[in-house]
């Protein structure tokens, strides 16, 4: 990189630091990406970049890395290894960041395919990102989260996701079990995953299935379980208590996705 970036101001750094808040983030309409892949999958993406942030030392060592983009000079800057950690969530952070504009979410979800993934109450930033990782992993597109999902925009989503984040469709829906009524009316069948279900690897998935993941310390509601049509489990073999929501989640898509079609 033969250009010189300008050095971030403190006013700047107060400024993305805030954006590492769900408050800042609604306010201002823009998130934060860090980490070198993440950044990578966000230049490529069709995400507006307001800003590219490196620290001394990576611009000093990998600086190049950016050269196979045309970045506006006016949105390149560096900043000192000290001073990133203010806009970092992570304990060794790369030295390189991004700040994206958010864009306005689609209520048009794609019911030409016939699996859709629904997340119900999921609490934790880290799987949340790990399961939009999964479903990026079984090429399942869309994903409906309700209200009180952990913020699918928190750096800790975001990282956990691998860049996954980029290549998935996100509907929050604040009436989450209207539209799964709604989608149930157009030949969808809603399944819930617990303890109690039927066996994942014994169930015959219907054409146009909403598999639905819950919290992760309470499972899926009431609410649910009264419009569902199946519930599922992965039967148990050894001593442990339960499977992390994103473990499970691996498993089931996998089964789920041996017969897809889309």
């Amino acid at each position: 990189m033969n250009r010189i970036p300008e050095k971030l101001s403190l006013k700047q750094i107060k400024y993305y630091s805030f954006l590492l808040t769900k408050k800042g983030r609604e306010k201002e309409q823009q998130f934060i990406v860090e980490g070198k892949r993440i950044v990578e999958e966000a230049l490529n993406s069709s995400f507006e970049i307001q800003a590219i942030i490196i620290t001394n030392d990576f611009f000093e060592k990998t600086g190049k890395f950016l050269d196979k983009w045309e970045i506006d000079n006016k949105k390149l800057f560096t900043i000192a290894d000290k001073d990133f950690k203010k806009i970092s969530v992570t304990k060794s952070p790369q030295g390189i960041a991004a700040v994206l504009s958010q864009k306005s979410i689609s209520s048009n979800i794609n019911t030409n395919d016939n699996l859709i993934v629904a997340l119900e109450n999921i609490s934790d930033p880290g799987n949340l990102g790990t399961i939009l990782r999964n479903c990026d992993w079984f090429g399942i597109k869309q994903i409906i989260l309700n209200e009180n999902c952990a913020d699918y925009l928190n750096p800790k989503t975001l990282r956990s996701s691998m860049g996954s984040f980029f290549h998935v469709n996100i509907f929050e829906e604040k009436n989450f079990y209207s539209k799964l009524s709604e989608l149930q009316e157009i030949g969808y069948n809603i399944i819930y995953t617990d303890l109690t279900g039927e066996d994942i690897f014994k169930f015959r998935k219907p054409v146009k299935t909403i598999i639905i993941f819950s919290n992760e310390a309470f499972g899926p509601t009431n609410e649910l379980k009264q419009i569902a049509n199946y519930s599922l489990s992965i039967p148990k073999i050894g001593k442990a208590e339960s499977l992390n929501v994103a473990s499970a989640s691996a498993v089931i898509l996998s089964q789920l996705t041996k017969t897809l079609t889309k």
